[in-house]
Formats: C-alpha cells, sequence, structure tokens
C-alpha cells in the first residue's frame, strides 16, 4: 500500500507502533478485543488519541485490503469496526493573535533564509507545507495571477489566486537554476519555523496554524464557503470548518 502514498514517513510512523502493539499476533487473533487493549495501552503510554485512532484506520484499511482484494477470509469482518475509536480533543483553533505576526516576520527576517518569504506565502495562500515546498516557476501564470498546485494531499490538482501581496513574496525571489521556487524542504520549513518562534517569543503555534489563519482570513475578507474551498482545496465543508475560526471583533465592522 505504502507506494501509492504521497508521503510515506507518516504512514511509517504508524505502521511502526502497530508493529510493536501486535506484530507478534497472527491474523485470526486480531479480534476487536485485541484492538480494544492495544488502544488502551497506547493510550496510557501517552500517545495522542488522535495518533491511536490513524494507528486503527491504518489497521482497518489494510484488513480490507486482505478481504476485498486477497482473497483472506475474515469470518467475523473487520474486527476495526467493533472497536470504539478513542475520543478526539476538539481541532485546534489556533490563530495570531496581537502583535505576533509583525514579530513573527521580525525574527524569521533576522534568523534569515527562506522562511520569512515562506510566512508571508503561507498566510496569503493558505498552501500546505508540502504544497509550498514543491512550487516550480513553471506553474506560476504570472499574467493570470494564478499558481498551478499539479499534487496536492487530495489527489485532485488546483489552481491558487494570488494577492498582491503574495505576488510580492515572488518578485523578491531569485530564480533557481532548478526550476525550483524554495530550497527549503517540508521539514527545513518545520524546523525553522519552530525556531523562529522560540527566537519571537511565540508559544503554542506551528506552520500549519498558518494553513487555519489563512483559511479565516478569506472568510473574513468575505468570500463565500465555495469560493475559500476553491482556493484551499477542502473536499468538504465539514473539513472547511474545522480549518475556519472566525474572531468576533473581526466580524464587527461587516454587521454596520
Amino acid at each position: 500500500m505504502l507506494p501509492t502514498k504521497k508521503s510515506t514517513r507518516p504512514v511509517t510512523y504508524h505502521i511502526r507502533n502497530v508493529r510493536e502493539g501486535l506484530g507478534a499476533l497472527p491474523l485470526a487473533a486480531i479480534t476487536s478485543s485485541a484492538l480494544a487493549k492495544y488502544r488502551d495501552q497506547q493510550m496510557a503510554k501517552g500517545y495522542a488519541a488522535q495518533t491511536v485512532k490513524h494507528d486503527l484506520s491504518l489497521i482497518s484499511r489494510t484488513l480490507n485490503i486482505c478481504i476485498k482484494e486477497w482473497g483472506i477470509p475474515l469470518p467475523a469482518g473487520n474486527p476495526v469496526l467493533q472497536v470504539k475509536m478513542p475520543r478526539v480533543a476538539n481541532a485546534r483553533d489556533r490563530r495570531l493573535v496581537g502583535d505576533e505576526l509583525p514579530r513573527l516576520l521580525a525574527a524569521a527576517h533576522t534568523y534569515g533564509g527562506e522562511i520569512g518569504p515562506i510566512i508571508t506565502w503561507a498566510i496569503e495562500t493558505a498552501m500546505r507545507r508540502g504544497e509550498i515546498a514543491a512550487m516550480r516557476w513553471d506553474h506560476l501564470d504570472r499574467r493570470a495571477r494564478v499558481l498551478l498546485i499539479p499534487e496536492t494531499k487530495t489527489g485532485t490538482p488546483r489552481r491558487v489566486p494570488l494577492s498582491t501581496a503574495a505576488l510580492g513574496v515572488l518578485d523578491s525571489l531569485p530564480r533557481r537554476i532548478d526550476g525550483r521556487v524554495w530550497a527549503m524542504r517540508p521539514d527545513s520549513i518545520s524546523q525553522a519555523f519552530e525556531r523562529v518562534c522560540v527566537a519571537s517569543g511565540i508559544g503554542g503555534l506551528t506552520f500549519h496554524d498558518l494553513r487555519r489563519e489563512a483559511t479565516s482570513r478569506l472568510f473574513e475578507k468575505g468570500l463565500n464557503p465555495m469560493e475559500v474551498a476553491a482556493i484551499t482545496g477542502h473536499k468538504t465543508l465539514q473539513m472547511l470548518k474545522r480549518y475556519t475560526h472566525l474572531r468576533a471583533e473581526d466580524l464587527v465592522g461587516r454587521l454596520g
């Protein structure tokens, strides 16, 4: 199954968890009670509920392949369906507050490199970290002010409209010989962002939170859900809602 994944590293992490907890058991012993015990043991070890849920989901997908495509009979069906998933806490709602953005950009400027422009780009476009790292100059239509993202997490290419600020970021960058817009890889972006947060004294903020910030700002600009989804690439309105946290004080001016 791994070769079909755009990124194997997250899946490999969950495979390691499952192998350590259940790898010694034969397939017939992977029952709902065994899975419930695994769930409780992982939670007791301090793993996040979302991590354990991903572990169980990986097992479920694998067993479905066994049943449907490999002809391996499981008389009781997929045992994961009989297990209660761990309750995941409410979705993150972290956004930039107060003077955090100028502090963040000031620290990024001192840090140097590409992280400062990437922070601005992320807030202006709502693009995912991997999408940003994969950007190429030949995907940019400067006249139309649109960037093509040919490969996305959902598997559906999309075209992102670019604000004046986003174009300003691109115009400030040198052209690389290899055609890529950024030299930084996804992991390097996260590491640099963490260091910038520490340097600016900002806690509890991740690079992915910038996607939530950007999505919320699109709504605050007056775009409707379908317009925002076309930019962010969210497949469902429910998922889009998880990435949207509007501040009441920012909506006052629109009430009249």
